[in-house]
């Protein structure tokens, strides 16, 4: 007889394998308009005309959003090596 009770390792890991790629992707086509600027930054850049400032905002701006991509990255990285470890 079948037991329900019973469920496959593989089949439990498929399924969150397969739910945290759609919310990712979810999570990464999901967007929405947004205007926002903080003051000080906004008078600056308005106020430059060599656009040397701007360009120097907009690098800042980059670092800043790669940087937290990088560690989750690394830290997906971990767990992913850390279960292929335990699966062995």
């Amino acid at each position: 007889m079948y037991n329900s009770n019973k469920i496959s390792k593989k089949g439990q890991n498929s399924f969150s394998i397969k739910s945290i790629a759609l919310a990712f992707l979810f999570t990464m086509f999901y967007s929405f308009n947004s205007s926002a600027q903080c003051a000080m930054c906004r008078a600056v850049l308005e106020t430059e005309e060599g656009g040397v400032k701007a360009e120097a905002v907009n690098d800042g701006i980059v670092y800043l959003m790669a940087f937290p991509y990088i560690l989750v990255g690394v830290i997906f990285y971990i767990i992913y090596k850390s279960r292929k470890k335990a699966k062995a």
